[in-house]
């Protein structure tokens, strides 16, 4: 496992130490780290979080307690990404600027979904399989689609309780 100047929390736990690329990063107590998974320098993963195969975290991620990350999920960190500088000189790490992302306590983010530099994820927000989020995601909220929008709203007396049975309590009263 490459791992360089990472701090680990109690019980976490990665699958597959061998398949992962961590460095300069933080990761809570009962986290679970699957496989093919990078996470950068100057990020951190709360405590209890779940960051699934094949996802990418780069430089400038805060990544909150009790947080879903599923499989293949992107973040990014520069709003105007480029190969090269204007005299045709490869840029570096001093050419740019990492652009903070959060994704806030209990939030869930979805299968090969993207998160754009800068956004903020709020709490217990539920982001939809992939989809490209370029603004920031109230709390509570249900978003999908390219670019993503809110669909909906978990009930207000969601905290704590488990996304599905919010989601079909939100959806049941819609019915009637």
């Amino acid at each position: 496992m490459p791992l360089n100047n990472v701090v680990l929390g109690d019980d976490v736990s990665i699958t597959h130490p061998d398949l992962v690329n961590l460095y300069g990063c933080q990761i809570g107590s009962g986290s679970k780290i699957g496989p093919f998974v990078e996470i950068q320098k100057n990020s951190s993963v709360g405590k209890n979080c779940k960051i699934s195969s094949h996802s990418f975290v780069c430089e400038g991620v805060t990544i909150e307690d009790n947080v879903m990350v599923a499989h293949g999920v992107v973040f990014t960190n520069d709003l105007f990404p480029r190969a090269t500088n204007e005299d045709g000189s490869m840029q570096d790490e001093a050419d740019w600027e990492v652009v903070p992302t959060r994704v806030c306590r209990g939030a869930s983010i979805g299968s090969n979904a993207t998160i754009l530099a800068g956004v903020t994820v709020g709490a217990r927000a539920i982001v939809g399989a992939g989809a490209v989020v370029t603004q920031d995601v109230p709390e509570n909220a249900i978003v999908a689609g390219v670019p993503a929008r809110v669909l909906r709203f978990l009930d207000k007396g969601a905290e704590g309780q488990d996304p599905k049975v919010a989601f079909l309590n939100t959806k049941s009263a819609e019915l009637r």
